[in-house]
This record gives structure tokens, sequence and C-alpha cells, in this order.
């Protein structure tokens, strides 16, 4: 029997294989196939959000920190996000509305508060000063006032604080050398360095007082002023009236001349030195002498001067301030002078500065002791440097 030979795997193997490598390029090309459509597909959507970026605006760069770390960034509002936005804007709208309106409001009640505040500012500015109880100035203390005759004035304002008899006519003293030091310094060729003598026409004949200065004695013209002003010298002042063009009698109506200009009804003068009785003012008057007076440089600094020593051509005199408020430094002055015959008491005008800066002007007359005007001038003192500003 006759066999029908088998054919054998190996023979049929080649057969098989030209097959599976058809098989296997087929798989290789839809593989790459659906590698390209993806590669598509992602290079679509980068075209499609850079579209969408540059329709928005330039895209920001991430900042970097300084060690190097991304710091994430905000993203910017899209469309979708507009109502929120548009909220945003209305509710920030209304805030700035809120704030604007309150404002309004803030700067119309300062207005109103600054209406109703001004009058109140210009009754205080406008506010006359005055003397005040809680600093002294009481109906008993003022009992205690010595002077029979005081008026004291605020230059600044021109208000009277205190006054007491100032309308009663007084003999005055050697306040009188206040108006004779600026009848003098008033005239137009004065050299101050040259010598003026004393002589037998100075010597007082009326009360008979003595005076260091001897007949003969040689001072210099601004001495003369000096020691008159300082320390009341009777002699100086004397041998200054007659230093004048016309002598002593054109000297005392030039007193009386210059009392009228000032404003000064009831003053009057019969000589430079004060000794006469028939000197007379009142306190009110008086303070119109001493603001005239405050004008002269020289007869601010010489009332003022506390001691000078003097040359007399055959010597040498010491001289103090008679005023002792000044020469003690008990109050702060720019003019004073002080007075006393039997007739007149004791009498001080002054012009102090309260705190250093505010003139006012203080007359006081007919203490009966040198110690009662200086009581007064301290207690005057005390009430202006409490009351005023």
């Amino acid at each position: 029997m006759l066999s029908t030979p088998q054919p054998r795997m190996t023979d049929e193997f080649p057969l098989f294989l030209p097959a599976l490598a058809k098989a296997g390029t087929i798989a290789r090309l839809v593989l790459c196939s659906v590698f390209l459509m993806f590669l598509t597909m992602v290079s679509g959507k980068a075209a499609h959000a850079q579209a969408a970026v540059a329709s928005t605006g330039k895209p920001r760069v991430a900042a970097t920190g300084t060690k190097g770390r991304k710091r994430p960034l905000r993203k910017k509002a899209t469309v979708a996000s507009a109502p929120r936005a548009a909220s945003h804007g209305r509710r920030r709208g209304r805030a700035v509305a809120a704030v604007a309106a309150t404002g309004v409001a803030t700067g119309a009640a300062a207005a109103t508060a600054n209406v109703a505040a001004a009058p109140t500012e210009q009754a205080a500015a406008s506010a006359k000063p005055e003397l005040l109880a809680r600093c002294g100035f009481t109906e008993a203390s003022r009992r205690h006032v010595f002077s029979r005759a005081v008026y004291v004035l605020d230059e600044e304002t021109g208000t009277p604080l205190y006054e007491r008899n100032a309308e009663t006519v007084a003999p005055i003293a050697s306040v009188t050398k206040l108006m004779t030091a600026m009848v003098w310094l008033d005239q137009k060729q004065l050299p101050l360095g040259n010598r003026l003598e004393v002589t037998e026409d100075d010597l007082d004949n009326l009360k008979f007082t003595t005076s260091r200065l001897r007949v003969g004695a040689s001072l210099s013209r601004a001495d003369m002023l000096h020691i008159a002003l300082m320390s009341s010298e009777n002699r100086a002042a004397a041998a200054m009236s007659r230093d004048y063009p016309g002598g002593r009698p054109a000297f005392i109506a030039a007193m009386n001349a210059r009392a009228q200009a000032l404003g000064m009804p009831h003053t009057h003068f019969e000589n430079a030195t004060g000794l006469s009785p028939e000197n007379v003012s009142t306190a009110r008057e008086l303070a119109e002498l001493v603001k005239a007076a405050n004008r002269y440089q020289l007869i601010r600094s010489d009332s003022l001067d506390k001691q000078k020593m003097i040359n007399i051509g055959r010597g040498q005199l010491q001289y103090i301030n008679s005023n002792r408020l000044i020469r003690y430094g008990q109050v702060n002055a720019s003019v004073q002078k002080t007075g006393f015959i039997n007739e007149s008491g004791h009498n001080m005008v002054l012009r102090l500065l309260v705190h250093d800066r505010r003139p006012v002007i203080v007359t006081m007359l007919g203490s009966d002791t040198a110690e009662g005007s200086r009581l007064d001038g301290v207690r005057i003192a005390k009430w202006l440097n409490c009351s005023l500003n």
C-alpha cells in the first residue's frame, strides 16, 4: 500500500513568514497614522491656546524668587469672569461715592465749625485785658496800695487796667526830669562829649537841697544826662536847662509846649529839676510822658543803669540808681523815674515789660514813704504777670 507523503511543518513555515511580515508592516503603518493624528491634535490645541493668549494680551513670564523658585502667576480674568468683575466695579463705585459723600459732609461740617469758631476767636482776640481777682486783684488788696494816685495802662491795647484818683492834679517832683531829658535831647546840635561845668546858677535856692556836684565840677553832657535820670541829680538837671539856646526861660517854655503837644493839658512846669511844687500833672497824663520818653534810646538806657562812675574833672564820683526796684532787679522795665518832695510824697513811673515783652505803663503818685512806693510797684507787677498773657 502506497502511502502519501505528509507535508512537514518545516516545509510550510516559510510560506507563513511573508504573510506575517506583511501584517507587521500594516501594523506599523497603523501605529504611525495614530501617532501622526495625536501630534496633529496636540499642535492644534497649542495653536488654539496661543491664539487665546494673543487675544487677551501678552503672556506673563513666571517670576523667579531669590532662590530660583517660580511663583505661581495669577490668571487674568476671562470673558467668563466679566460679570463678577462688573459687580466688583459697581461695588467699588458705590464705595467711592460713599467716601466722596462722607468727605463732602465732613468738609461742610468743618466749614460750619470754622464759621462758628471764628466769632469766638474774634471775640477772644478783641476781649479787653483785665486784672483778675484770682491773681490778687481784690478789693482788700487794693486797699493796701500806698500811693494816693495810680494809673495802670496796657499800652498794647490802650486799655486802662486800674486807676485810682488818676485825674487828680498833684506835684510830680523829679518825674519832671523825663521831660527835661526829652527837651534837651531834641536840640539839633548837641555834642554829648563836650564838657559842661556846674555854676552857682545851678544851686537850689528853693529847697536848699545839697548835691555831691560842687560848683566848678566839670562833666560831659552825656554824664550830666546819665546821673540826672539814673540818680535824679538836681544840679545836673539845672545845668542842662541852662545849656540851651535862649537859656533856662526858653527851656522851661519848651517843656510846657511839649506837654501840650503830648495831650497833657493839666501838666505844667516851673523848673527842670522838679523841686518846685508847681511842677504838676496827673497820673493819667504822666502815662503819655512815659510813652514819649520811651522813644529815646538814651533815656531808656540811662534811666535803667544800676550804677555809674562819673569823672568830674578833679576826681570821680560813684552814682547808683535811685529806684530800688531797678537797682535790685525786682521788675523788668524799659523806662523808669522816681521823685520826691514834701509836697508830692514819693512818686514813681515805670514802663514795665510783662513777661519780658508786653508793655504796661504804671504811674504812682503820693506814697508817704519810699518803701510804700516800692511795694506798690511789686504788687502791681504781680497782678500784671498773673493776669496778662
